[in-house]
């Protein structure tokens, strides 16, 4: 049963999500089931680690692909049983072309593409886009289907293989550092300056619902950024306060971020 002060630590858009969570942490407690979850995003994967510290006879654990991945699939059990050896679920589809236009790609460009095929996001773990090639780590189930559908990406043909999660090939994250100073630590504020956009145009995906701060929707412009906080915004990018400094003698905070590129 859903312990009634569960909803007051979620936004309200995240319930249906909390709900299923809590499911598959009860039946493993109760029914001794265990759960292979689809790739989770940061913010499912702490929502579903909160609600296992519920259940004394619960644990979860997660993998992606490689230590640092993103997305993750999580295995629900009873704490009795070990997840060594277990069966993640993972292939990796590796994307190439003789195409000159391919070492243009983006991202977006991958995801759109394979999304376009009708695949749920929750398909599809991290995807790196490499100097000759991309790397997308997708759920074993529906590897097949993309290794025989997927010959296009944003207009220029590819070839693709299905590879095992081994040979997976990581991007290295990269950060453009900015050093900024501001008039206050709030979120309008330093996103407008790391966007270059002004304080009233950044408004509008904030308010609208579009922005993520540490991976959970925040629609408040005057919320209160600080060291470590990860800041995502719907078609602008994503960045990570690196950290904040003292006062300059006109009174603005010195804030050093990193701008994912």
């Amino acid at each position: 049963m859903m312990q009634p002060d569960i909803y007051n630590h979620f936004h309200r858009d995240e319930r249906d999500f909390v709900d299923k969570a809590w499911e598959w942490v009860e039946h493993a407690g109760q029914y001794h089931e265990v759960k292979l979850t689809d790739f989770l995003d940061p913010r499912q994967r702490y929502i579903l680690e909160s609600l296992a510290h519920r259940h004394p006879d619960v644990h979860v654990f997660f993998e992606g692909g490689h230590p640092d991945a993103e997305r993750t699939r999580g295995w629900v059990a009873p704490d009795y049983r070990d997840p060594a050896g277990e069966d993640w679920g993972l292939q990796v589809l590796s994307v190439t072309s003789g195409d000159q236009k391919f070492l243009a790609l983006e991202h977006g460009d991958y995801m759109g593409s394979i999304l376009g095929l009708g695949i749920k996001r929750s398909k599809i773990g991290d995807i790196h886009v490499l100097e000759d090639g991309c790397h997308a780590v997708v759920s074993a189930d529906i590897s097949s289907y993309l290794h025989l559908n997927l010959s296009q990406v944003h207009r220029v043909h590819v070839m693709t293989e299905i590879l095992s999660v081994e040979k997976l090939r990581v991007k290295e994250t990269k950060l453009q550092e900015m050093d900024l100073t501001v008039a206050s630590l709030r979120l309008d504020g330093i996103s407008s300056d790391v966007h270059r956009m002004s304080r009233a145009k950044i408004l509008d995906p904030i308010k609208a619902g579009r922005c993520r701060v540490n991976w959970k929707v925040e629609e408040d412009p005057s919320a209160i950024l600080s060291d470590g906080d990860m800041v995502s915004i719907q078609g602008l990018g994503r960045f990570k306060v690196l950290e904040t400094g003292g006062l300059t003698k006109k009174g603005r905070y010195r804030v050093k971020v990193g701008k994912y590129t």
